[in-house]
């Protein structure tokens, strides 16, 4: 017995005139994914697309495609279907022999079908009402509910075959990963940075990223750390470039000249220099940060305002209105959260203020930077700079 896999479209369904620019964006990818398990034919029709194993060992790998298929950002929903040709007793005898083990501790079902061929003899509730009957021989301790079924057993009889499956699971959604521009993330060894870099691939922007380190006072697994965490999130972008720059002359400097309570303040609006350059150059249109709306003292309205003042794109918080809890749901379901808790420093936490300010002026911040030569300070870290590159299919080097 065939066994295909069949994506619904999210989103792009509604893009009218533009729909073909992203359908192109979401096949690229699937075959990206699939062609690094085997021979898989990708095609699409209808909102759908077709992922089709070619040979045995394509269909062996079709468990492990299937978890990939779940991690693209466009389908709406996703299922594993068999195949038969278009005609009442190969759908019969292909129901019976596969959709029993999709209902094994099941109590009710139904059938639903969709002829997208209407050359089919048969309406779609006759359809419906052959397998159905069908069904309830081969397994008479199941009933019918068509109100509310514990499964769905869904028949479509489309162009070139029929295909028969039970139960879809839920897709990704949002937007084709690409079809958004590209940002910069700031990421940091936390929880909620490589959330906010997923939750922006979500709506379809290929992600950077900026990493700031403060080497001696933070260590090598610091970085590495860090380095995982981008690695964990190429499941979702296949590709991620980390920019890892230096502020150790930096956090000195600020030690040494400005008052404590502006420490993180400071330091925040030379990350946002750095940043907005580093995208600046890498053409990234936005900066996007892991911030929540106070969440810890540089994240009030006032102190991000400070911070953002200091920038020079714009900069997406798309954790803004979330509160922890939310984000470490996230942060589980995508697989950052066990590498986000390892009990490394990062730059933030080297000469952290006992008492920060939480309320900050702006002017009083800036007469803080009067004595301090800026443009020197940023084309010194920025010369520090050094990219790695991480691929999903590719062990990380670091």
């Amino acid at each position: 017995m065939r066994e295909v896999i069949l994506c619904k479209y999210g989103e792009i369904i509604l893009k009218g005139l533009n729909k073909a620019n992203f359908e192109n964006i979401l096949l690229r990818e699937v075959r990206r994914r699939t062609k690094a398990f085997g021979d898989f034919t990708v095609r699409y029709q209808q909102s759908t697309v077709y992922i089709e194993p070619n040979d045995e060992a394509a269909e062996e790998a079709i468990d492990a495609v299937y978890d990939q298929i779940g991690k693209i950002f466009g389908f709406a929903g996703i299922c594993r279907a068999a195949v038969c040709e278009k005609n009442l007793e190969s759908i019969l005898e292909t129901a019976v022999n596969y959709i029993p083990e999709k209902l094994a501790g099941m109590r009710t079902f139904k059938c639903e079908s969709k002829r997208s061929d209407k050359r089919f003899p048969l309406s779609s509730p006759e359809l419906s009402g052959e397998v159905g009957h069908a069904l309830l021989k081969k397994m008479p301790h199941i009933s019918v509910d068509v109100k509310n079924p514990d499964v769905v057993v869904r028949i479509e009889v489309r162009e070139k075959a029929a295909y028969i499956h039970a139960g879809q699971d839920k897709g990704a959604g949002g937007m084709p990963l690409g079809s958004a521009g590209k940002g910069l993330l700031l990421l940091s060894g936390g929880i909620d940075s490589p959330v906010a870099g997923y939750m922006m691939m979500k709506r379809g922007m290929t992600v950077e990223a900026v990493h700031f380190e403060s080497y001696p006072y933070t260590s090598e697994a610091a970085r590495e750390k860090v380095l995982t965490l981008a690695h964990e999130l190429t499941e979702y972008c296949g590709k991620l470039k980390v920019h890892v720059i230096s502020l150790t002359h930096i956090q000195e400097v600020l030690r040494d000249n400005c008052e404590e309570d502006y420490f993180t303040l400071l330091l925040r609006r030379f990350m946002m220099r750095l940043a907005s350059r580093t995208a600046n150059v890498f053409e990234c249109g936005a900066l996007i940060t892991g911030e929540s709306l106070s969440q810890v003292a540089s994240q009030t309205m006032k102190a991000m305002a400070v911070t953002e003042d200091a920038a020079t794109v714009p900069i997406f918080r798309p954790c803004i209105g979330m509160d922890k809890e939310e984000i470490i749901t996230i942060s589980r379901k995508i697989g950052t959260f066990e590498t986000s808790i390892l009990p490394y420093e990062d730059c933030c936490t080297v000469f952290t203020p006992k008492h920060p300010r939480t309320q900050p002026e702006l002017e009083k911040v800036m007469a803080q930077e009067e004595g301090l030569d800026i443009d020197a300070l940023c084309n010194e870290a920025w010369a520090t700079r050094n990219t790695v590159v991480l691929e999903q299919f590719k062990d990380p080097t670091f």
